[in-house]
């Protein structure tokens, strides 16, 4: 407790300070951006001065710092201490506990944190950042500054006052607008290192060279990192009096450390050492083992608990002296020399003596204890490894149930025994010896009379471990040789069974593997490749015997020599037991396949057959209904007899046709067959059974349809009174112009046909006009062909109308008298209405010299009447 009262009221008269920053820092709560800016500039710069010892920086002020973790560094590295382990979390949670560890420190160096807490610093808030840092730049780089009773911002100012006095045009009067010409920091830098600054040619109405050359210099040699550009103090009516105080505290941590002399003194440390020496030099020995062994405690001690501090002390006045020198150095002031018989070459020669006796007594400490501790140390730990674990394990029989690799490590052991047992028979020669010793250092060893007794007893025990050792040798040896050709046989098992097995193993899948044959090609291909997988057995047998025969040879070893078998053999999972199981299973599938061969082959067979009964029939009757076909065309296209001997002929071909039916129907019978045997090629002929049914078919329909279109033929001669002659013709000119003989004529087959039968269809428009009239009349579907029939009914009805044209000619004749011409009056009155005005509009008017008015040409009626039926 009265520590911590101690520690409040040190820093009790700091506590006002931070008070009234704190109100200074509240009423600057809305900092103005020019000083906001200055001190963002300043305090990353410092912090980083500092935070670059632990190899680090930040960038962003209130940014870097919101996780806690480089804050809680920044305040390692400025106090010298640690804090407590911080959280690597990355939830808010973890960064709130690391920002109040760090505050918490801050507390704990008595300063009060009014109004800044942990959220806003995670949050990023850049005033209450600012804050902070402002607050630890206050407790750790001027709250300690004192200067002739002055402490803190006053004793900085008295500092600065003091050290700018020789310096006419420098006032300092605060931390603002009396820095802002620079020529203040560069007074402060020529009075500690006047040969970094020529002051000389600085002048008072250049601030930007003047702070530019200090913060350049103080950069450059003095590790002072630039904290504020020159724009920023010129460029404000009165700069940011924080980030003034946080520079020019720089400057004072640089420059008055040289000054400060270490607060250690060589006097304390030569003192203890000049103590410690003379114990550590006492070399009287103890009587008991534990008075000895109290010292080795006693000295342990010294190692661990005192000595350390000493060498802290030590390492301390060793940096404090070199940093000072080094101070001195470079303010060009002369070298510090400590009193006589203090300096550090003293202490350095001091410690080496202290360490020279230390290793010394930790030797004798060491050497007398090994010297009371051998005497029954060797005496007890060989008769403790002759008569309990050696003979113990000389006469185990572990070797009989061991495998190879533990026979080869327990003859390794036994190897390390025997050498080790070499080496004892000079310890027992020894042993001799420590009884003669002990005999004549009675005084100093309590247990003599009984190491002689034992000594006697181990020199009798070395005789009989001399031959258990030879006995157990030769049985290990034995064993190994054993296990070793057990080993080469497992081995020579394994390469012989593993191909052997997937040979059975493939072997069972083939004799089991569906197939799927459509020829007896193929089936006699299988039943081929069987005989010959069925010719190895006989070798495949001799060589599962030879394997089994190898399984016989280890079994008759393990017999004879009563080898105790550890497990099975480890180069192979398979065993004679599966070989044989295995074997066994290829000979039953054997006659099975043969069985399944033979099936196949009888099948194969009645499908050959059938194919064949089916090809003969088919190769008669394809061809037989190709002949009927082109015959009856001929029939219907030679015209020989008359119409009525055609159809007499091609009714006797109908009958035959009728007759062959029963063919057809074997056939499918014989087809049906081949379908439910499955067979889908016949190689022995090309007619399907579709081919020959949609011939059957066409057959059928082509007999019937020409008969009908004969019996049409006889229809149309007789209504229309064509004789035979005629009919001739019709029918010899429409093959002629038929060149596909297909029984049709096509579009311009007809043309050429009619064109050679006197028909005007030329080319010119009328002519096209009356062939579309005529195509409309023998093609009224439109489909581009003519048949016969329908030519007959047109050439018949063209004849008609030509007699009709003839006898119309006779009547005008008649109405006409013994004129040339005929008068329209006329016509009115013979003939009804409509037929009048028809036959007036189809003839042209009469020209003849005897011509009169209203006179037509009758004659010219003809033209207009041909192939008109209407009249």
């Amino acid at each position: 407790m009265d520590h911590h009262h101690q520690q409040q009221h040190h820093y009790d008269g700091g506590e006002n300070d931070y008070r009234q920053q704190e109100d200074d820092w509240d009423r600057d709560l809305l900092l103005d951006p020019a000083w906001e800016k200055q001190q963002r500039k300043t305090f990353t710069a410092w912090c980083n001065s500092h935070l670059r010892k632990a190899g680090t920086q930040i960038e962003n002020i209130e940014e870097d710092f919101r996780d806690g973790l480089k804050l809680m560094l920044l305040l390692e590295v400025i106090s010298g201490e640690r804090l407590a382990k911080p959280e690597r979390g990355k939830m808010r949670v973890h960064k709130i506990s690391n920002v109040n560890k760090a505050l918490n420190f801050i507390a704990s160096k008595g300063v009060k944190l009014v109004s800044i807490g942990a959220e806003e610093i995670v949050d990023g808030n850049a005033k209450m950042t600012l804050g902070m840092i402002w607050t630890i730049i206050l407790r750790f780089a001027i709250q300690d500054i004192s200067v002739e009773e002055t402490s803190a911002k006053e004793g900085l100012l008295l500092w600065c006052q003091r050290k700018t006095a020789p310096y006419k045009n420098v006032n300092i009067q605060n931390f603002h607008i009396s820095w802002k010409d620079g020529l203040g920091f560069c007074a402060l830098i020529h009075r500690h290192r006047p040969e970094l600054i020529d002051y000389g040619k600085l002048r008072k109405d250049d601030p930007m060279t003047n702070l530019n050359t200090a913060f350049d210099v103080a950069e450059k040699y003095l590790d002072i990192p630039k904290m504020l550009d020159a724009e920023d103090i010129v460029g404000t009516a009165r700069p940011d009096e924080k980030a003034i105080m946080t520079y020019v505290s720089s400057f004072y941590h640089a420059f008055s450390g040289a000054q400060k002399v270490s607060q250690g003194t060589p006097s304390n440390l030569l003192e203890w050492i000049r103590r410690t020496i003379p114990w550590l030099e006492n070399r009287v020995p103890e009587n008991t083992m534990q008075a000895m062994q109290q010292k080795l405690e006693d000295f342990r001690d010294y190692r661990r608990l005192h000595k350390p501090p000493k060498v802290q002390e030590k390492c301390q006045l060793e940096i404090n002296f070199n940093t000072l020198q080094t101070k001195l150095r470079l303010s060009n002031r002369p070298a510090f020399m400590p009193s006589e018989g203090k300096m550090v070459s003293d202490i350095s020669n001091a410690w080496g003596s202290l360490e020279g006796a230390e290793k010394g007594y930790e030797e004798w400490l060491l050497n007398e204890i090994r010297r009371l501790e051998r005497l029954d140390h060797l005496a007890e730990k060989f008769r403790q490894k002759a008569a309990i674990h050696e003979e113990e394990m000389l006469q185990q029989k572990d070797y009989e149930t061991a495998s190879l690799s533990d026979i080869k490590a327990l003859l390794k052991k036994h190897e390390a025994f025997e050498s080790d047992l070499a080496a004892h028979q000079d310890r027992v020669e020894q042993i001799a010896a420590i009884a003669q010793e002990l005999k004549s250092n009675i005084s100093s060893y309590y247990d003599s009379p009984s190491v002689n007794a034992r000594c006697q007893q181990i020199c009798d025990q070395w005789d009989s471990l001399g031959v258990l050792t030879q006995k157990r040798s030769e049985a290990l040896q034995r064993t190994e040789k054993l296990l070793e050709t057990i080993d080469q046989l497992y081995l020579e098992f394994a390469k012989r069974a593993a191909p052997f097995n997937n040979w059975m193993e493939g072997a069972m899948e083939d004799l089991q593997d569906t197939f799927i044959v459509h020829t007896i090609e193929e089936i006699q291909g299988l039943s081929t490749a069987h005989e010959q997988f069925k010719a190895t057995l006989p070798e495949a047998d001799k060589e599962r015997q030879a394997i089994l025969g190898i399984h016989n040879e280890i079994a008759k070893i393990v017999q004879t020599y009563h080898v105790n078998m550890a497990g099975t053999n480890p180069y192979t999972t398979i065993n004679p037991q599966e070989i044989n199981a295995k074997w066994d299973k290829v000979r039953q599938l054997v006659p099975q396949r043969d069985q399944a061969l033979i099936e196949e082959h009888a099948r194969q067979q009645n499908n050959e057959r059938l194919r064949r009964q089916f090809a003969n029939q088919a190769n008669v009757i394809g061809p037989w209904i190709q002949t009927k076909m082109e015959e009856i065309g001929r029939i219907s296209i030679e015209m020989h007899g008359t119409l009525e001997d055609q159809l007499t002929h091609l009714r006797q071909y109908e009958k035959s046709i009728v007759n062959y039916k029963p063919k057809i129907d074997q056939l499918e019978g014989d087809h049906q067959l081949i379908q439910e045997a499955l067979i889908f090629d016949n190689k022995h002929t090309n007619y399907t059974m579709e081919h020959i049914r949609v011939g059957w078919e066409q057959l059928l329909t082509t007999i019937a349809r020409t008969i009908n279109e004969i019996e049409n033929q006889v229809l149309t001669r007789d209504a229309k009174g064509i004789s035979q002659e005629q009919m001739n013709e019709f029918r010899a000119s429409f093959n002629h112009f038929d060149r596909d003989h297909s029984g049709t004529l096509g579009t311009e087959e007809f043309k050429a046909c009619l064109i050679s039968l006197g028909f005007d269809i030329g080319n010119d428009a009328q002519g096209e006009a009356e062939f579309a009239r005529i195509m409309s009349i023998v093609d009224p579907n439109r489909l581009g062909v003519i048949t016969f029939q329908a030519f007959i009914d047109f050439m018949s009805r063209e004849t008609a109308d030509t007699d009709t044209a003839d006898q119309v000619m006779a009547s005008f004749k008649v109405l006409a008298g013994d004129k040339n011409y005929i008068l329209a009056d006329e016509l009115r009155r013979e003939l009804p209405a409509d037929q009048a005005e028809y036959c007036i509009a189809r003839m042209t008017p009469y020209t003849g010299p005897d011509a009169i008015p209203g006179a037509l040409d009758y004659m010219s009626f003809s033209t207009a009447l041909y192939g008109e039926s209407d009249l």
